[in-house]
């Protein structure tokens, strides 16, 4: 990896390190309104379902970085 490529790497690992914790943060401060949504039925289910697409996407986009600032890869098997 060549050192503007990692330093990009390393930029792009932080940026959904802090979307991902701020997502988190509000998830803790929002909890009662997301609660009493959750209670109402209906098309507010969509809210919750949303809520979670998002975290699912940022939280994966910031693993994956991760890991590969790290250096991991996954062991590819040949056929």
């Amino acid at each position: 990896m060549e050192k503007s490529s990692k330093a990009e790497a390393v930029i792009q690992t932080a940026f959904f390190g802090l979307v991902s914790a701020t997502l988190y943060f509000l998830l803790y401060y929002f909890e009662l309104p997301i609660l009493n949504w959750s209670k109402q039925g209906g098309w507010y289910i969509i809210v919750l379902v949303a809520i979670a697409l998002i975290f699912y996407f940022v939280h994966g986009a910031f693993i994956s970085h991760f890991w590969d600032v790290l250096g991991l890869k996954a062991k590819s098997v040949k056929k």
